[in-house]
């Protein structure tokens, strides 16, 4: 073990002694926020990404550890280990190391040099490759024997030779270095199969084309392996060479193994072996190898890439406890509606009909301006899906003719609604809710509280990167869960109002422990201190300690309950109090008194002084919500669709993923657009997430677009506008008639007096 702690230490620039406490946390079931926030002094500080990279590279280093003890004990028992082979295998550092070490004794299916052996034939092949200076077909002869086999020298000789291509293939040192040097010089070449230029279009990027395999980013490989995987590209991994001429991995092999064209008896047949242990046998496995090694580093990178946008998105800014509106678009199936109160409870639910078939323009006004003014709606959230502009706009309308509504309107990604509609929680949480109202629902919630409403849905289903499904789906899930874990405890969670799912997602609380916590508040009432949650069933003292601190009591009996102090650490507040003489709420809140205190005076052996610090900052602002403030994008009005953008528009929009090589952003057209990285500012970018990231309200210009493909072409560097483009005549108000989501045309007169009755009875009705 403290063979893995100081290799880990070493990988993280830390000492082992953090490493070995960290090690020790984990092994006792703590959770990696809890370690991070409340075990500084033990960790000395580590953080919660260096603990999570701790804990995959533990997991990765005792799975390492296991096959080396496997192999080591398999080839002891074959009775081939030898101290110089203890000791390579003792020192591989990786997995793919330690398999070259292995793959002479590993037990194969009887391969053609097995057979080879069996009839007697490697003492040739050794004979040969010691002495080239014998003749092979006078050796070979001395091998016949029909007995075994071997009809004649032709035979005995093909015999050896496969003995000796197997031996090449699983030398560990050669494999590595040939290895190491196609991952270094190899280009990956793809071009399209024949006959499949019209079917795999989307591919048309990769239908010739060529990159250093190291080189290449994880969006590209991953666009290729899938061309590949879907039978519309032809993939070769290869090192350039003079075509007509050896390959220059031949020479590699013939150096490793003394070979050379010395004008001796068996030259040519040890040259020609060498030829055929490249083509037939090594180029095929390294290059496997290598393609699988390339789309790990490229699910690692995208899986890097999703699990910053979820994060993003998580915390994106809440609109917070408003009386919100949500609207889930459709085209013929209406627009559905959802109404929920400031704590997130459904008041009403309805659908409209603005667009085709019924075109109930001016009803849809009606019926969303009667809402509004029945549940003094605040604001309305609207889903980015299909028809999501078109109801934008109704909204929009609304807004115009009733500014005395005082609506505020922001569009939201629909990503998961449909997910969570369908799921068994929603069915639990709204048993006598249509199935395709829950969506709406959903869309309003996530506008109040992102966290609180995306922790019910899958990760997976939230949709934050590109080739999603391509990627390892075990390790995204996994990296996705700690990305919510993380969220989530480092917001805090109010026990008396979050969902089942949220809390299961409170470091030391799972699904069983959060239903029983729902169901004790339910039967009991409101929870009024933090140590009442140890009469919940199951929640027993290991559970509590590590979630006391991120659950949030408001307005309980003591005012730490409702801060991110520990409750283990309460001493800590009141030792200060009694120091200073002031009751333990004066203290709370008040930042000059709390800055003008020193940690160093109130740590002890318990609670040393980067605890006493996170305390004090604590009580600065207790509870404090990390999120940014809420804001919304305004979508240009008569840009609804790819058709509709020119070059030169100026527009404004929300990011919607961020990549490795750019942004995509949501300007209202059903399609984002990306910003390449190289037009995110006009100084040099390494990082887009130094710029931007998902959720980022952000102007951009339109650079190109390209309506066959669906690409729009964004940029958000400063530079002069085509002002001819810019400044093109754009439609206003409702869609027009040519749109298949148009109302029919109504006068304003008509619209008003609509409204107006609306109005009416929404009074008449209060």
């Amino acid at each position: 073990m403290d063979k893995i702690n100081q290799r880990i230490a070493t990988e993280l620039n830390v000492a082992p002694g953090q490493v070995a406490a960290a090690v020790e946390l984990l092994g006792e079931g703590a959770t990696v926020p809890f370690i991070a926030r409340y075990r500084k002094e033990k960790t000395g500080g580590l953080d919660d990404t260096q603990l999570r990279k701790l804990e995959e590279r533990l997991g990765y280093l005792r799975e390492l550890e296991d096959r080396r003890a496997s192999v080591l004990k398999t080839i002891e028992e074959q009775g081939k280990l030898t101290a110089e082979l203890a000791r390579a295998i003792n020192g591989a550092l990786t997995k793919v190391e330690l398999e070259d070490l292995y793959a002479p004794y590993k037990v194969k299916r009887r391969t053609r040099a097995q057979i080879a052996r069996e009839a007697g034939l490697e003492p040739l092949s050794e004979a040969l490759l010691a002495n080239p200076g014998l003749d092979p077909l006078v050796e070979a002869a001395k091998y016949i024997d029909a007995g075994k086999g071997v009809a004649d020298a032709k035979a005995a000789l093909e015999g050896a030779r496969h003995i000796l291509i197997e031996r090449i293939a699983e030398t560990p040192t050669l494999v590595g270095q040939l290895r190491e040097w196609m991952w270094s010089d190899g280009e990956l070449k793809s071009v399209v199969k024949k006959g499949k230029t019209e079917e795999g279009a989307k591919f048309s990027d990769y239908f010739d084309f060529g990159q250093r395999i190291k080189d290449m980013p994880s969006h590209r490989a991953l666009a290729m392996l899938r061309g590949m995987n879907e039978g519309v590209l032809d993939l070769d991994l290869d090192v350039a060479h003079e075509a007509g001429k050896p390959h220059p991995a031949e020479g590699r092999i013939r150096s490793a193994f003394g070979i050379a064209d010395r004008g001796w008896p068996a030259d040519a047949w040890l040259g020609e072996t060498v030829q055929r242990a490249w083509k037939d046998k090594l180029s095929g496995s390294l290059s496997t190898g290598l393609l699988a090694r390339l789309k790990e580093r490229a699910d690692a990178e995208a899986i890097g890439v999703f699990s910053r946008n979820l994060k993003d998105l998580l915390l994106a800014a809440p609109a917070g406890p408003r009386t919100t509106m949500g609207l889930d678009p459709g085209i013929r199936t209406g627009v559905k509606v959802a109404v929920v109160d400031q704590t997130g409870k459904v008041v009403a639910t309805t659908t409209i009909y603005p667009h085709e078939p019924r075109r109930d323009w001016q009803g849809s006004l009606a019926a969303l301006a009667a809402l509004c003014i029945k549940h003094k709606v605040d604001i309305v959230s609207v889903g980015n899906g299909t028809g999501g502009r078109e109801t934008d706009k109704l909204v929009a309308e609304l807004m115009a003719k009733m500014p005395e509504l005082k609506l505020t309107k922001a569009m939201v990604s629909e990503a998961g609604a449909s997910v969570y509609s369908a799921s068994e929680l929603a069915a639990k949480e709204f048993p006598d809710l249509d199935v395709t109202l829950r969506g709406a629902v959903s869309i309003a919630r996530r506008l109040q509280d992102p966290l609180a409403e995306l922790v019910k849905i899958e990760p997976k289903a939230i949709g934050v990167g590109q080739y999603q499904h391509d990627v390892d789906q075990t390790g995204l899930a996994r990296s996705l869960d700690t990305v919510v874990e993380d969220c989530v405890n480092s917001v805090g969670v109010d026990v008396n109002t979050a969902s089942a799912p949220l809390l299961a997602r409170v470091s030391g609380l799972n699904q069983t422990l959060a239903s029983n916590i729902v169901a004790f508040r339910d039967e009991n009432g409101a929870f009024k201190a933090r140590t009442n949650l140890k009469k919940v069933p199951r929640l027993g003292a290991k559970a509590f300690e590590q979630a006391a601190g991120f659950l949030r009591i408001m307005d309980g009996k003591n005012p730490l309950d409702a801060s991110a102090v520990h409750p283990e650490a309460y001493s800590v507040v009141e030792k200060i109090s009694e120091a200073t003489k002031r009751p333990l709420k004066s203290i709370i809140g008040d930042r000059a008194f709390l800055k003008s205190l020193r940690p160093a005076d109130y740590a002890d052996a318990a609670f040393g002084i980067p605890t006493v610090t996170d305390i004090l900052a604590e009580l600065e602002k207790p509870g404090r919500d990390p999120r940014p403030e809420f804001k919304t994008a305004t979508f240009q009005e008569g840009v609804d669709s790819i058709s509709d953008l020119k070059p030169g528009m100026q527009l404004e929009g929300v990011v919607t993923n961020v990549a490795a090589f750019g942004a995509f952003v949501d300007v209202g057209v059903h399609q984002d657009g990306l910003v390449h990285i190289s037009e995110l500012s006009d100084r040099f970018v390494k990082d887009p997430r130094e710029v931007v990231k998902a959720g980022d309200v952000v102007k951009v210009r339109v650079k190109e677009v390209d309506a066959g493909r669906k690409r729009i072409a964004l940029t958000m560097k400063s530079g002069a506008i085509d002002r001819s483009a810019a400044d093109a005549p754009r439609a206003s108000g409702p869609p027009s008639t040519q749109r298949s989501s148009a109302p029919p045309p109504k006068s304003e007169s008509a619209g008003e007096s609509a409204l107006a009755a609306a109005m009416r009875r929404a009074q008449e009705r209060k």
